[in-house]
């Protein structure tokens, strides 16, 4: 597989100057006033895995518009007291899957909250949550120009404050430590996991997202070879007099903008023959987090990332940061 994009070098220097919209802050901050008032304790239904070792239980928790938006914890069997906790987010299509999939975090020791992403859950793990908003005329089939004529109407919009929402029910869990929670995500959900840990309230113990989806979108636009940011590309193909307006939706949801934001400390990982998140995105993102950072930068994979490799090094890295 050849390089997709800059070089190492070249990514490593590569800090775009991304135009914020002057009102940024407060279209997110009225965004979430707008979610409604404080998530309450979600109610916790047994979701049997057939497994001895970890408990999987199913919640919904009410998102962006009051949606419900439903959910996974998976918990070490009989474990006691309040645990650290992963949260994660999923990669574009993913639902959270069946209860006996995904457990290396609960097998670690931690919970491990996962969101489904609204509208999605068809292609490699099946999902529950509806997307009530209407897909307006015009859009290109899949999510990332659903909505993109105005902010307020935007897919990410929702599925944002969904992940906000989803962190906050975490903190309410009897089985969390809300003072050690970790967000994370591959592709989608790295860009997700980026959003919600800049938006959040409350400090975080470490944000890890994975070949981030979601980043510099005027470069992920222009030089994808594979979907889903060539979704924009196609929809601007034909509606070639929107591309000025287009970007400036984009801008209020680029979580290489949103890192700005950050206050948790992070560990990412970066592919440089990604044909779908291209990397000197994925740098944009990663440049642009103002705090301690790490990075782990995998040569010669495409999105695959670091696979298994890198899981490792991330339970290396929370284990120093949620016990």
């Amino acid at each position: 597989m050849p390089l997709t994009d800059l070089t190492l070098d070249e990514c490593l220097a590569y800090r775009p100057q991304l135009p914020e919209p002057a009102d940024l802050d407060a279209f997110w901050q009225r965004t979430l006033a707008e979610a409604g008032p404080a998530v309450e304790r979600p109610a916790l239904t047994p979701a049997p895995n057939g497994l001895a070792l970890v408990d999987s239980y199913d919640l919904t928790v009410p998102g962006f518009g009051g949606h419900p938006v439903h959910g996974r914890l998976h918990l070490p069997a009989e474990a006691s007291g309040p645990l650290g906790c992963v949260v994660e987010y999923l990669g574009y299509g993913r639902g959270a899957g069946l209860p006996h999939e995904n457990l290396t975090y609960a097998c670690a020791g931690y919970a491990h909250l996962i969101m489904d992403t609204r509208g999605q859950g068809w292609s490699a793990a099946p999902g529950r949550t509806d997307d009530p908003a209407a897909q307006p005329a015009g859009a290109v089939p899949g999510f990332l120009t659903r909505g993109l004529d105005r902010p307020d109407d935007y897919y990410y919009r929702r599925v944002y404050t969904d992940a906000v929402r989803f962190l906050a029910a975490a903190r309410t869990l009897p089985q969390v430590d809300p003072d050690r929670i970790a967000v994370t995500g591959t592709s989608q959900g790295g860009g997700i996991s980026l959003a919600a840990a800049a938006l959040t309230d409350a400090p975080l113990a470490g944000v890890l997202p994975d070949v981030p989806f979601l980043c510099d979108f005027p470069r992920g636009v222009r030089t994808a070879a594979r979907p889903p940011y060539t979704e924009i590309a196609e929809y601007l193909r034909l509606h070639r007099d929107r591309t000025t307006r287009t970007f400036a939706t984009l801008a209020y949801f680029d979580a290489a903008l949103l890192a700005t934001r950050i206050q948790a400390p992070a560990l990412f990982s970066i592919a440089m023959m990604d044909p779908i998140c291209p990397p000197s995105g994925c740098f944009a993102a990663y440049h642009a987090h103002p705090g301690e950072k790490a990075l782990r930068v995998y040569e010669f994979n495409g999105h695959e990332g670091g696979g298994e490799v890198h899981l490792a090094a991330k339970l290396a890295w929370l284990r120093g940061r949620i016990g």
